[in-house]
């Protein structure tokens, strides 16, 4: 396989990920916290109220706040009215087909970008004049 055909299958990998990935779901994912939060409404069949999220990692109600607004605006949980309460639930199609997303791309990028890891070591074995160890 020459450069240029190399050049271009990792341009395309590279357009790949820019087109499919959310920049907003993995800086939501960046944070211990709302990933507590995360794995809190994951534990629970119902939506849950900042107060029954907060006690799952020890920060004040105005940060669970923040958070769960975190992934809210990145698509990760719903957010419902009931009264005076807002309800959270975790959006798992969304998060699931992120990561699955994630995990897709990056087995094409491997297919045309990436040298098989026996590979190499059996090129070098090759290349390798006899006796040589």
């Amino acid at each position: 396989m020459d450069k240029t055909t190399t050049s271009c299958r990792a341009q395309t990998a590279a357009i790949d990920f820019e087109e499919i990935l959310d920049p907003a779901i993995f800086r939501a994912l960046g944070d211990t916290t709302r990933l507590a939060v995360l794995g809190r409404l994951a534990m629970t069949r119902g939506a849950l109220t900042v107060t029954e999220v907060a006690g799952c990692c020890g920060v004040h109600l105005s940060g669970v706040s923040r958070h769960l607004k975190t992934l809210h605006d990145a698509g990760l949980v719903t957010a419902e009215r009931q009264g005076r309460e807002v309800r959270y639930r975790l959006r798992c199609e969304v998060l699931s087909g992120a990561l699955r997303a994630v995990a897709d791309a990056l087995d094409r990028c491997a297919a045309a970008c990436c040298v098989p890891a026996g590979a190499q070591e059996g090129e070098k074995r090759q290349e390798s004049p006899k006796g040589a160890s």
